[in-house]
């Protein structure tokens, strides 16, 4: 999740309220599109998964760059399930755990930004491949999506403002949060593709300055995250 509960609050206002869906029958496909775009908005803005998407992408190829934010995209999903289904027992224990989940989320970004600094570009004229191939890509980004609970509460924000918290209409939070999957989906893609494709046309030079820059910038993220817990 790239973006904060405050700026999701005015996404779903300008996205309308869902008062007027049916509560059985087939869902409109407007709620689909709402759920594309919040999906987008949710991962457009740059974050710790985008530095680490766009890293990867030009390392290791947009295949393990998009397998990166697509480990995100299914986090989010997660979480927008949770939400929107109404598990409120699930989403209390998370929420009440989110300074531990935000400790061992800090720690795993701190983790990756400095074996990322430390990275040395490998010799010779071969482009470097992931050690781990596209699970582990997928996997990580996952795990340091999935360890921030305070998502779960911009889902209910947004969900709130379209008014699918105000009935129990399945069919229709299903749609909405296959939507915001998609959304996403399609945003890392074209992020991944686009880096990738600029990854053909330059050489080993820029890679250790690369490796620099997004250790340094993943690793101060994790450093917020841990600092935010004790505030």
């Amino acid at each position: 999740m790239e973006t904060t509960l405050a700026a999701l609050q005015p996404a779903s206002i300008l996205l309308g309220s869902a008062a007027d869906l049916p509560h059985t029958g087939r869902v409109p496909l407007h709620v689909f599109f709402k759920g594309l775009i919040i999906g987008f908005s949710i991962a457009a803005p740059v974050g710790p998964i985008g530095v680490l998407c766009i890293r990867r992408s030009l390392i290791d190829g947009r295949l393990i760059g998009f397998a990166t934010g697509l480990g995100a995209a299914t986090a989010d999903a997660a979480y927008g399930c949770i939400a929107g289904f109404g598990l409120t027992a699930v989403s209390g224990f998370l929420v009440a755990q989110r300074f531990w989940l935000g400790v061992l989320g800090g720690l795993f970004l701190c983790y990756l930004g400095i074996s990322t600094f430390l990275t040395r570009p490998p010799e010779g004229k071969d482009m470097p491949r992931s050690r781990g191939g596209p699970l582990l890509a997928y996997l990580s980004a996952f795990a340091l999506t999935i360890t921030n609970p305070a998502t779960i509460l911009s889902f209910a924000a947004v969900f709130a403002g379209l008014g699918l918290l105000e009935k129990t209409d399945y069919a229709a939070a299903t749609t909405l949060v296959g939507g915001v999957f998609l959304g996403s989906a399609i945003w890392w893609l074209i992020l991944s593709g686009s880096v990738g494709f600029a990854r053909t046309r330059t050489d080993q030079g820029w890679m250790r300055p690369l490796n620099r820059i997004s250790g340094a910038v993943i690793f101060a993220f994790g450093v917020y995250s841990l600092l935010s817990q004790i505030r």
